[in-house]
């Protein structure tokens, strides 16, 4: 009776999918799609930028709902990029009297962009962890510091991190402590919403942790650059000083915020795995030479000046070429992941590519608004477009228009200089956008960390968007006010 009822339920469930919501995704984007273009109200706005924000629309409501898989939607975010947005597409639509097309090698180049091997290398530190028993390892070496209290494990996991993201890749950090979690998510009973909780540990805190250095994230490095070009110069310990302070109330909000959605329900974390019983031999040391190696080059980067990307292969083509990582081993990779985040790539792509995103940014009137409002629409403005493309590109694109507003709102004969200065200034407003592009954290696709935590398959998007909005939310106001108000800088 039971298995009947269960089987009806998901009956249902599929049919209001396909045939509820899916017909309404799909006239949305039809709508969004076939419309004159004058209906946006947007000056200068092409056709083919109009394709981008009914696509736009489209991958956002399939995510949302999730009415197919997640990367069944990027894949389908792709295919109908090349063949309506890039130069070798459908010829009757993709004719440059429509608009700026876009390279089809960018766009397929999406699949083998730079974090997405950071995530193979990633998959693969994580497939020989659990074959060689370094996981349980870990996991039982993270146990003995934080304890068996759910809560506190829970807050070890963000401390730690948050302080790795601040001084290594958002990206590799998530990727390392995916290998440390899956031990400890072990332990947990199979209707234990804490499980919940300890995945999104991961992007929350790698997120969150990257605000506290400029070297954190690359928007951070991005602002630190226009600053200084406009003589507002950030130290490295003067960012340190007032943005750490930040992370740390941010994470202890992260922390109650986790318990209060994803409650655990056992009282003691113990890892009951026996101890590793693998026969120790050439192949296991490699490994951990191997694995210690990728993050000591993850974490001394600023050091090595080899790119993270570029590390993350080290370990595949190390334990291949050993006949360590075999093709057996292939088929472990999760790689439905990785076309998640590549669709997510190749709409931020088509966005700039076909210049919509500079357009929407020159719509905005930021020359003729009250300094607050220009401060709270740029910042709305980042932290929109970050869940939808990279922070750093975000970042790249409105930081330069930002800094020149803020240049102009800084001079002594601006109507409204006195009124920017006791607002923080430019370095205020620049830092305070670097930071939208770090909360930004709704969707799997919204960064490679929260697409780490979706492939533990423990997080439904509904759940990600539930925490990313508030933390973002609450990011944002208090970071505007910590930035403008609170802690200003000099």
């Amino acid at each position: 009776m039971a298995e009947t009822t269960i089987e009806t339920a998901g009956k249902k469930k599929l049919n209001v999918k396909y045939c509820v919501l899916l017909p309404i995704v799909l006239l949305v984007t039809l709508f969004l799609w076939c419309v004159p273009v004058s209906f946006y109200g947007i000056a200068d706005l092409t056709v083919t930028q109009q394709r981008v924000i009914a696509l736009f629309a489209f991958a956002a409501l399939m995510w949302i709902c999730e009415i197919i898989p997640n990367w069944t939607t990027s894949l389908l975010v792709i295919v109908i990029s090349l063949l309506t947005l890039s130069d070798k597409g459908l010829g009757f639509l993709c004719d440059q009297r429509f608009g700026q097309l876009v390279s089809y090698k960018t766009i397929m180049a999406s699949f083998a962009d730079p974090v997405v091997m950071l995530f193979l290398g990633g998959f693969v530190l994580a497939i020989m962890a659990e074959k060689y028993g370094l996981d349980v390892t870990m996991g039982r070496a993270l146990l003995s510091i934080f304890g068996t209290r759910p809560k506190i494990v829970l807050l070890g996991f963000l401390i730690v991190i948050s302080v790795f993201s601040m001084f290594m890749s958002n990206t590799a950090t998530a990727a390392m402590m995916l290998a440390f979690l899956a031990p400890v998510l072990s332990t947990l009973p199979s209707d234990d919403k804490g499980k919940i909780g300890l995945a999104l540990s991961i992007p929350v805190a790698a997120n969150l942790g990257g605000i506290g250095t400029p070297i954190g994230t690359p928007p951070n490095a991005t602002a630190v650059r226009f600053l200084a070009e406009a003589n507002a110069e950030i130290s490295f310990m003067d960012w340190m000083i007032h943005m750490i302070p930040y992370v740390v109330i941010m994470i202890l909000i992260a922390w109650l915020l986790l318990q209060w959605f994803f409650p655990f329900k056992a009282k003691k974390l113990v890892l009951e795995i026996p101890t590793n019983k693998k026969e120790k031999n050439w192949k296991s040391t490699v490994v951990w030479v191997t694995f210690i190696g990728t993050i000591l080059l993850w974490m001394t980067e600023s050091i090595t000046k080899i790119n993270s990307n570029i590390v993350a292969l080290i370990p595949l083509g190390v334990l291949t070429a050993c006949g360590i990582f075999t093709k057996e081993d292939i088929k472990e990779i999760n790689w439905s992941v990785l076309w998640l985040v590549a669709g997510g790539f190749a709409l931020g792509t088509c966005l700039q590519g076909t210049g919509l995103a500079k357009v929407l940014i020159d719509s905005i009137p930021f020359g003729s608004m009250p300094v607050i409002l220009v401060l709270v629409v740029a910042g709305i403005v980042c932290y929109f477009l970050s869940n939808f493309i990279s922070n750093s590109a975000t970042a790249a694109l409105l930081i330069p228009i930002l800094i020149v507003i803020a240049e102009g709102m800084a001079d002594p004969s601006a109507a409204n200089n006195a009124e920017f200065l006791s607002l923080g200034g430019s370095k205020a407003m620049i830092v305070f956008i670097a930071s939208c592009a770090s909360i930004a954290m709704l969707f799997p696709i919204s960064t490679p960390p929260n697409a780490i935590a979706s492939s533990t398959g423990l997080v439904e998007t509904k759940d990600m968007a539930k925490v990313g909005a508030l933390i973002g939310l609450i990011g944002f106001v208090f970071g505007f006010f910590w930035l403008t108000k609170l802690f200003p800088f000099a």
